[in-house]
């Protein structure tokens, strides 16, 4: 039986890598450095290490979309990674007082993103366990 498609999984994580690359570079320059962004208030340390991090997951995502089957455990990160910034994120701002709404696009974004993840992987065949567990391989 041939495997279905992850095609749409593996340009789906890409396009999610070219978004957080855009992040990083925002919290490097913009943020960390630049300060033309300054609401919520953001120390320049924590953005320049949030900044590195976006990064690291861009190339994450960008690699692995390469080869999606194999490293079907990176969208599984990136699953827990995204659902767990969209619901902080949206927490902070329907309840938290005074906390601005200048980053609401964001939360659209990476949960749509998460949802793409979420469905390709599924439709594409994979199973939620290759999803989120490696796989366990004998030498």
């Amino acid at each position: 039986m041939k495997p279905k498609s992850l095609k749409p999984l593996a340009i789906s994580f890409a396009i999610g890598g070219i978004w957080d690359t855009i992040a990083g570079f925002l919290y490097l320059i913009v943020i960390g450095t630049g300060r033309a962004i300054d609401n919520p208030s953001m120390d320049p340390f924590y953005a320049i290490f949030l900044g590195s991090f976006f990064l690291c997951f861009a190339y994450l995502q960008i690699i692995s979309s390469f080869n999606i089957r194999r490293y079907a455990i990176n969208v599984g990160c990136l699953v827990f990674g995204r659902l767990f910034y969209v619901v902080i994120l949206y927490y902070f701002m329907l309840f938290v007082k005074d906390f601005p709404s200048t980053f609401w696009f964001t939360g659209i974004i990476d949960g749509t993103l998460l949802a793409l993840y979420i469905a390709f992987a599924l439709r594409g065949g994979l199973k939620v366990k290759e999803i989120f567990l490696p796989g366990l391989t004998t030498s």
